[in-house]
């Protein structure tokens, strides 16, 4: 999986390609970590294939973290990956546009 972040003032993009998965869900948490400081965040997954319970886990940390602020969206969210969130129920938690 790559991560690619962008800041713009209080605002924090992170891009994900490929697969988030247990291999690499720790990488994303700590890349996540390091923009505690922005106000929200906007997870763009145009490229992410997959994701597994260990990636729920940490967008599940992540949006419990942003929602004190200003929040978290997810967009571009490819049809697999929605399949996950709405049998898991996170469609009716996360805000994904």
């Amino acid at each position: 999986m790559e991560i690619e972040k962008l800041i713009d003032g209080n605002s924090a993009t992170v891009k994900l390609t490929g697969r988030l998965d247990t291999s690499n869900s720790p990488e994303l948490e700590e890349a996540l970590k390091t923009l505690d400081s922005a106000e929200k965040i906007t997870l763009d997954f145009s490229g992410l294939e997959y994701i597994s319970s260990a990636g729920l886990r940490v967008l599940l940390i992540a949006h419990k973290n942003f929602s004190k602020k200003s929040g978290m969206t997810l967009i571009n969210v490819n049809d697999d990956v929605m399949d996950v969130f709405k049998v898991t129920g996170f469609d009716d938690v996360l805000d994904i546009k």
